[in-house]
């Protein structure tokens, strides 16, 4: 919102500088996110006169000028062509800076002295655009600045206004503020409005037919105006705010949204067709062409505006290009208009469309305020373009809206505030921003809000508005009295953060992706139809249709990370992201969250480096991380079931885990298929658990076990086994044996070749044995080591090799 200060001093008087009132008006609330003094260090943009316009000898787009300071005659070389002898015009002297700390030097133009230069409105930043240097209007005084001359010497504000303040989108509201900051009054308008003819009943009529979304519906009716560029007054006043002027009808609704925040809308009157008006909701699939040229497809939650036969305007967002006033145009029936916000919202985001109108129909207008706006509008109209107003307005307003009334307890303002403030002060805070206080008992007041003032709903908001007035700097300072309590995390998060720190440690970076998707992310990893993981949660309103959906896995969003980094040459990856997935639970409002971790592997082993090797990473690498936060978390009993794996990976390449009857999750080689969809063209080897799943099979700490003080001996053993065994059989087998001094056993050699018969495999096992009482001897581990070998032949059908 940006306002001047001299529009302000047509509501209220005060003595504040610029920068003090700037300061003021953020230190209430209104942020002030930019300053800007007009005309400010331009005093030497001086009124000239043209006395003299002549062809430069020398270029045919350049002209001489001979030019009247008041004191001197001087030559100006310019290159616009709006110009003619006899023209009040801005002389930029030799020496003056100009925005953008543009220096005005004497130069010679093809070959021809120009002594400063003729400014246009965008030069003197008065505008964003011009067709050619400013004329200045008659009766100014040679020698004069520019800016005072015009009285457009002015300070313009430009404020960050959070979207509870929309009493604030208008001058009249910073007003409002800057009086209760001052104590000063708000100046009234002044009215004058004759009015001649018809009745405007017997003109035109409106009907509302959707009196939930629309409550109030006023209008007036405009005979004889005439098209045309506004006063110079007017078009000034409205580019100072940053609005571009279009001609007086248009700039007059412009200028009183600004000014009063009440979005106005001026139809062609002979081009509603019935000449009457009628607000209701669009028919479903309705095709409507806004001022933009758009053609816009509505849906039956749509209020619009109608003629006899159709809509002219979509209700407080933008008008239709069927009822647009024109140069030709020269009735007007003028629309003042209530609307529900939520409705102006949904309509406003589902067509792309923000107006200057949505943008306050949408946080709310003055419901109270409507009749002043439109008759403060019908006054300069007549003024700007002429023309009769019929007699009378029509004002539909079925079912009032009531005002809002809140309790106030002084007693309440002190224990916010910290400090006792007399009722009187309180009262007279409150009263000057517009509200109405009555007494309700001992120091308890009954307050009234007026409609502009949207956002004070409870009594704390009306507190903030008594803080925010007294001043944020007068809060008394003090020690907040509290205790620090500790509180121990949930086992849960313990083990989930372990579970981070586990994978930062072993040189894993974490990612943090949007929970939202798109819903082709399960095509890209080859989900079937009937998975489980295609139930998504959508998202109401999504910013595109890649993040329309909920996550039901984290898979396809880690692996579109590897391959934004492979992208960018990053090529050895090491990533993980723990974070919860959604899945839509039937009957509740709510959708079921779990907690998965996903992890992701590519690239070389080691950095690259004279010392280390080649190799790349594989699926043993991200095991061993996994195993390691297996034995961390004392999980223990885990299978690797390799013949079963999810459908994203490399059969053969891959496996499941599991614990007992719980699935942990899958590891493997990502398949090729699915790679050749997020163009990834190297190896990766993912990780996907269930975190809840793992926390469930966490166990406690085993205790310490005293560390033997007797040697180890090993025994070695190779045997032939079928070579569909999992080598994870042995393992079981030797874990099963329940012989009693077996410390460790480990797989240190696999065979397949010549001497090896077919379908077999030799496959050599190191045991290690270790007593906490003794030294075993040779004939002991001999023993247990046969019996061990003989339970392996007898369970697993192998043979000593």
């Amino acid at each position: 919102m940006i306002v001047t200060g001299s529009w302000l001093k047509d509501f209220v008087d005060y003595n504040y500088a610029p920068t003090e009132l700037s300061h003021r008006l953020t230190m209430a609330g209104l942020e002030v996110d930019n300053l800007e003094l007009l005309g400010e260090g331009l005093d030497a943009v001086i009124v000239a006169r043209l006395l003299a316009v002549e062809a430069h000898p020398d270029a045919d787009k350049l002209t001489l000028c001979r030019v009247a300071t008041g004191s001197e005659e001087v030559q100006v070389v310019c290159g616009a062509t709006n110009h003619r002898s006899g023209d009040l015009v801005a002389l930029a002297q030799v020496g003056a800076v100009l925005p953008g700390d543009f220096k005005i030097k004497k130069s010679k133009i093809r070959g021809c002295v120009s002594m400063g230069m003729l400014c246009s409105e965008k030069e003197l930043g008065l505008a964003d655009n011009a067709a050619g240097i400013m004329i200045l209007p008659a009766g100014l005084t040679l020698g004069e600045p520019v800016f005072s001359a015009l009285g457009i010497k002015d300070a313009r504000y430009e404020l960050g206004l959070t979207p509870n303040r929309a009493d604030c989108l208008s001058v009249l509201g910073v007003a409002r503020e800057v009086a209760a900051m001052t104590g000063g009054k708000l100046k009234p308008l002044v009215l004058d409005l004759a009015e001649e003819g018809a009745p405007v009943f017997a003109q035109t009529s409106v009907t509302i037919e959707a009196a939930e979304d629309c409550p109030r519906y006023a209008a007036r009716l405009i005979r004889g105006v005439k098209i045309g560029p506004s006063p110079a007054w007017l078009a000034q006043r409205i580019e100072s705010v940053g609005m571009r002027s279009i001609n007086n009808v248009v700039d007059v609704t412009n200028y009183i949204l600004m000014e009063l925040g009440q979005p106005l809308h001026a139809f062609d009157f002979m081009h509603l067709r019935d000449q009457r008006i009628v607000v209701k909701h669009a028919r479903d699939g309705e095709l409507f062409t806004t001022l933009d040229g758009q053609e816009r497809k509505l849906l039956a939650s749509d209020l619009v505006i109608c003629d006899g036969a159709g809509p002219v305007a979509l209700a407080g967002i933008m008008g239709g290009l069927n009822s647009e006033v024109k140069d030709v145009t020269t009735d007007i029936l003028l629309e003042s208009a209530y609307f529900n916000p939520l409705t102006v919202r949904r309509t406003s985001k589902r067509l792309g469309i923000h107006s200057e109108s949505s943008h306050r129909f949408e946080r709310g207008t003055d419901v109270a305020n409507l009749l002043v706006a439109l008759d403060r509008a019908t006054q300069l109209i007549v003024a700007t373009a002429g023309g009769t107003v019929a007699r009378g307005a029509i004002d539909v307003y079925p079912q009032v809206i009531p005002s809002r009334e809140i309790p106030l307890r002084l007693a309440k303002i002190t224990q916010v505030l910290g400090e006792e403030l007399p009722a009187g002060q309180v009262c007279e805070m409150l009263e000057s921003l517009g509200l109405t206080l009555v007494s309700d008992g001992p120091e308890r007041y009954l307050v009234t809000v007026p409609h502009f003032r949207h956002d004070l709903e409870r009594e704390i908001d009306l507190i903030e508005e008594v803080v925010r007035l007294n001043g944020y700097d007068n809060i008394p300072l003090s020690m907040p009295n509290g205790r620090a309590d500790c509180q121990l995390l949930p086992r849960s998060r313990k083990l989930a953060n372990l579970t981070r720190d586990h994978f930062v440690a072993a040189g894993y970076s974490e990612l943090i992706n949007y929970s939202f998707v798109s819903p082709a992310s399960w095509d890209q990893v080859q989900l079937p139809a009937d998975d489980p993981r295609r139930a998504t949660v959508n998202v109401l309103n999504p910013l595109t249709d890649e993040q329309s959906v909920m996550r039901t896995s984290l898979v396809p969003s880690v692996l579109q990370s590897v391959a934004g980094n492979l992208a960018y040459r990053t090529l050895d990856l090491r990533l993980f992201e723990l974070r919860p997935v959604f899945h839509p639970h039937h009957g509740a409002e709510l959708p079921t969250e779990q907690l998965r971790l996903c992890a992701a592997l590519c690239g070389r082993r080691e950095p690259q480096g004279w010392a280390n090797g080649d190799a790349d990473v594989d699926f043993y690498d991200l095991k061993g991380v996994l195993e390691n936060l297996l034995a961390t978390l004392h999980i223990n009993d885990v299978t690797w079931q390799g013949d079963a794996s999810d459908v994203f990976l490399h059969p053969g390449k891959s496996c499941t885990l599991r614990s007992g009857e719980s699935v942990l999750g899958t590891l493997g080689e990502v398949h090729p298929r699915v790679l050749a969809n997020f163009d990834i063209d190297t190896p990766v080897i993912i990780l996907d658990l269930n975190m809840a799943a793992l926390i469930s099979r966490t166990g406690d700490h085993p205790g310490f076990k005293p560390v033997s003080r007797f040697p180890v001996l090993q025994r070695d053993t190779a045997l032939l086994v079928a070579d569909i065994l999992p080598a994870a059989d042995i393992l079981k087998v030797v874990a099963k044996s329940r012989i009693r001094d077996i410390e460790d056993v480990v797989i240190f050699d696999l065979y397949c070749g010549k001497g090896i018969p077919a379908g077999k495999k030799s496959v050599a096992i190191r045991v290690s044995y270790r007593s906490v009482e003794k030294t075993l001897t040779d004939d002991e581990i001999n023993a247990a080591h046969g019996k061990l070998v003989n339970k392996l032949c007898q369970q697993l059908e192998a043979e000593i090799r």
